[in-house]
């Protein structure tokens, strides 16, 4: 297992007493005579007793150096590689002047350990110790992260491996952790401000006056001038794909940026595992390995029946195993592009360090459609709004009487958009991967390698709609903010309930549920896919079954940071609990 690290965190992780911290490799070569791509094993810890300490180091990459919230001094923090069936006890020192916490993405625990602050737990205070102890029962690939303010954006987050008790249904010789990141050298309030006076801030791609007119800027070649017409007329940008791009990110590959290509190495032949965490901020990647076809065995931590793919969209907090089986005695490049196109993170397969393959340039930055704005179910040339005699809309997307009675949200200042008629996306090939000549995964080629527990059909359904002002970067569930009026979403104890996301935004949200897994309604004969994380494409619906059999409060929201810290977040209520009878 290979990872990388910062030389400066190193030596500090050094000073503390690395030994101590569980460390099971030496100063990497790279870190010693200059040279890129060799790289150290992969800070692990292990056991029953697992300390960690949040604290203040000094961040380098691409010649720049910045400060970041780490975990036993490294970015990403070390490995916790448990087993299933075990007993845990993770001591977390804080040495921050501000409140820290550490959820356990995807663990099944209880609520009280699952490390969100005013809502299963207090925090941790600055320069005191919580330890958090829990059973494992279950295995795969997971990951921790803090749920304090922004942390996750300077470095608080690390991967989460759990072994299976009994044999692996996953042959492979070898694997390597892959931790995707985006790394931004401006506080992340300030980051946080700069969205807040101006959604589309970082958006260096955006549709303009000239590009409109006269065709200069990129959207003239993937759109034709009566399209581009009607955008200008709704006052909407059809390359709003991403809220912070390239022009601040500097994307990583375990803690590393393109040109200091993090290498994994392999045997020709051998069986590699690739366990990919998506621990971004705000990033949605596009993964694919030039030459090598992956074979996807688990998502989110869930075997699934293998299914070969070229190409992979990993939203942010969600996570896929592949196994690759390279032949060939040569370099590959693996490529995590960001859904916008503003930049990539890049590493290397190789059999031997300092190989290099080919890097591919950047593709075309999709462009956002009529399905995107919640348009799949419509005749767009009858819909209201639309104007027969040009081929054009007006702001009838962004007028709030055209509002269905039956559709429950808080209209008002935060809300923008309604989406008229928003479809089932779920086997849509991801945005910006709709004309890729290749293979590209969906979530409807995914099929659980074992049915899920609970095959009762829900009692009923809940719908929760995602909203959004994209200019005013106002985020919210059904228009109405965690702690401004939202009220929480109540489920009663082991109740089978449907859950339709409805997506009002022209954006994608990878929304996730605290303390539970779902299945992933798909309609597919080999069964819905089990998460506890889905990206709900732009204008587009998603809807999971719930078994709500853990008690107690939990988090539910979206995993992009800002749209969350916006306000994109609610408590979800499983009553009763053990020893409160029906106590609310």
């Amino acid at each position: 297992m290979t990872s990388t690290i910062d030389r400066r965190s190193l030596l500090r992780a050094g000073a503390m007493g690395a030994a101590g911290l569980g460390w099971s490799g030496l100063f990497p070569a790279w870190a010693q005579t200059g040279s890129p791509g060799l790289r150290p094993q992969m800070p692990t810890l292990s056991g029953e007793d697992i300390r960690l300490t949040v604290g203040h180091s000094p961040f380098t990459v691409g010649g720049r150096n910045g400060h970041a919230i780490t975990l036993n001094g490294v970015l990403p923090a070390p490995l916790i590689r448990l087993r299933e069936g075990q007993n845990v006890r993770i001591h977390v020192e804080n040495t921050l002047d501000e409140d820290t916490s550490i959820h356990w993405h995807g663990l099944i625990l209880p609520f009280h350990m699952d490390g969100v602050p005013g809502i299963s737990f207090p925090g941790i205070l600055p320069k005191t110790t919580f330890t958090y102890e829990f059973p494992i029962v279950q295995n795969g690939t997971y990951w921790y992260h803090s749920h304090s303010g922004l942390q996750e954006q300077s470095g608080h987050y690390g991967p989460l491996v759990i072994d299976p008790a009994d044999s692996d249904p996953v042959a492979y010789d070898r694997e390597h952790v892959i931790v995707l990141s985006d790394w931004t050298f401006l506080h992340p309030h300030e980051l946080f401000g700069k969205l807040k006076q101006q959604g589309g801030y970082f958006n260096r791609q955006r549709q303009t006056l000239a590009g409109l007119i006269g065709g200069e800027d990129e959207l003239a070649h993937t759109m034709p001038l009566e399209e581009r017409m009607m955008w200008g007329k709704m006052r909407m940008d059809p390359a709003d794909i991403a809220d912070v791009t390239g022009a601040t990110y500097t994307f990583l590959v375990n803690g590393h940026g393109a040109a200091e290509n993090w290498t994994g190495l392999f045997r020709p032949g051998e069986r590699v595992r690739l366990r990919f965490i998506n621990a971004s901020a705000m990033t949605i990647f596009n993964i694919r390995i030039p030459g090598l076809p992956m074979t996807i065995v688990s998502a989110d931590g869930q075997n699934v029946q293998p299914v070969e793919t070229d190409e992979f969209q990993i939203s942010v907090a969600e996570t896929y195993d592949a196994i690759v089986t390279p032949t060939e005695d040569r370099a590959f490049t693996l490529v995590a592009e960001s859904i916008d196109r503003s930049g990539m993170g890049r590493a290397t397969l190789a059999p031997r360090m300092g190989m290099q393959a080919p890097v591919p340039p950047l593709r075309r930055k999709p462009v956002l459609g009529m399905k995107d704005m919640g348009m799949g179910g419509m005749d767009h040339g009858s819909m209201p709004g639309m104007d027969h005699g040009s081929g054009s809309m007006n702001h009838g997307m962004r007028d709030k009487s055209l509002v269905p009675d039956d559709v429950d949200v808080d209209v008002g200042v935060g809300v923008d958009m309604i989406a008229p008629m928003p479809v089932d996306r779920t086997g849509d090939r991801p945005l910006g991967l709709e004309d890729e000549p290749h293979r590209v995964l969906t979530y409807h080629d995914l099929a659980p390698l074992r049915p899920f527990h609970d095959k009762r059909q829900p009692t009923r359904s809940v719908d929760i709609h995602l909203t959004g002002n994209m200019e005013r970067f106002m985020w919210s569930f059904d228009g109405k903010k965690l702690n401004e009026g939202a009220e929480p979403i109540r489920f009663a104890r082991n109740e089978r309930v449907r859950v339709n996301l409805i997506n009002n935004s022209m954006m994608s949200h990878p929304i996730h549920i605290h303390g539970h897994f779902f299945e992933l309604v798909t309609g597919m004969p080999a069964g819905n896919p089990v998460k506890h994380t889905v990206n709900v494409m732009p204008g587009g619906k998603a809807s999971f079954d719930l078994t709500a059999d853990a008690p107690g409060d939990w988090a539910f929201h979206c995993h992009l940071l800002y749209h969350m810290h916006a306000g994109m977040m609610n408590v979800v209520k499983v009553r009763p609990m053990d020893d409160e009878g029906e106590k609310a």
